[in-house]
């Protein structure tokens, strides 16, 4: 089947098999290796995408679902050389380990903060609660999820 979709501001044209997940497509015929393929069932968020703006398990989305539809990953964040300021938030409060599960980590939490941009601390604990990390990182993780927010916001510290 062909399909046509948008991922991180260029226009794709693919065939794609009717089983064919999204993950796959994206990684091995897009070469977008950001997203992560940790359990394969949607569980652990290392694969998550934008996909018209809402966070999806990319593991668990066939391609065809995809069609005319516009698409975010990790690789598109970076605009001008510039690092998103989730990103470097990730950096600087160093929430990032093995980094396993960074990008899904910072697209979840980029559709949340574009729902509730100033989050409290326990709202950023239940928004990334799809999302596991392996090394244990969520205290700076939530941290730089709420350094992000304010920088988005513009609050000064």
């Amino acid at each position: 089947m062909k399909i046509k979709f948008i991922v991180n501001g260029e226009e794709k044209i693919l065939d794609v098999k009717p089983n064919e997940l999204l993950i796959h497509v994206l990684r091995e015929k897009l070469g977008l290796t950001g997203t992560k393929e940790g359990c394969g069932t949607g569980e652990c968020g290392a694969c998550i995408v934008l996909v018209n703006g809402k966070a999806v398990n990319s593991c668990l989305t066939l391609a065809v679902e995809v069609d005319g539809a516009n698409i975010l990953t990790i690789e598109g964040l970076k605009k001008n050389g510039e690092l998103h300021p989730l990103q470097q938030a990730f950096i600087e409060e160093h929430a990032v380990q093995c980094g396993y599960c960074t990008p899904g980590m910072i697209i979840a939490a980029l559709s949340y903060l574009s729902e509730k941009p100033s989050p409290t601390e326990e709202e950023i604990k239940e928004a990334i609660s799809g999302n596991l990390c392996r090394c244990g990182s969520y205290p700076f993780i939530i941290k730089a999820i709420k350094k992000a927010s304010e920088t988005l916001r513009g609050v000064k510290k």
